[in-house]
């Protein structure tokens, strides 16, 4: 009798991320990660307390997934460096859409009651002294302008992901330049 396989929790949140992305995160239970893993329910259980603390890691894992989702995007486009976050923001709205629906629409953690709120989130800041070197302004100035940028795109992203909206990159890219142009001139 061969050995029984041992279900680990990289073998679950990847199980888990499979289902997401082919039916969405509201469709992930116990039952459907054990049919997707061909197991019982019962080792999801010996590696996560309950569904909570599951989501919880998944969540992480599901973050990393986009930053290197990001990483892939920049080094195979072809565009102008401080338009690559945004577009690769949009692009992984159309190309996974499940996926940035549970991140950046269900459970963005973003709790903006003002606008500079945005900046309390983590890396945002680095990002913004990065887009700030890329269009030559100084950083005030620069994180302005990059909250804008991304309250634009993620309104581009939102309507390309619930299928309201339908653009190619060529489009998009204009659309950005456009955006960016009224402030950089």
């Amino acid at each position: 009798m061969p050995p029984k396989v041992k279900i680990t929790k990289p073998m679950i949140l990847n199980a888990v991320l499979k289902i997401t992305q082919e039916t969405g995160f509201e469709n992930v239970n116990a039952r459907s990660i054990a049919n997707k893993l061909q197991c019982s329910t019962r080792p999801m259980f010996t590696c996560y307390e309950n569904m909570e603390e599951l989501k919880k890691d998944f969540l992480d894992f599901a973050f990393e997934y986009y930053n290197q989702y990001v990483a892939n995007y920049n080094t195979s486009m072809k565009a102008k460096p401080y338009l690559l976050l945004p577009l690769s923001y949009i692009a992984f709205a159309k190309e996974e859409t499940y996926l940035f629906k549970l991140l950046f629409i269900d459970d963005m953690d973003l709790n903006m009651v003002i606008a500079n709120d945005f900046y309390k989130e983590i890396g945002n800041v680095e990002k913004a002294k990065a887009f700030s070197k890329m269009i030559g302004v100084e950083l005030e100035r620069a994180k302005k302008i990059f909250l804008d940028l991304f309250l634009y795109s993620h309104g581009i992203a939102v309507l390309t992901a619930t299928g309201k909206m339908s653009l190619d990159n060529e489009d998009i890219e204009k659309m950005l330049l456009n955006f960016l142009s009224v402030f950089t001139n």
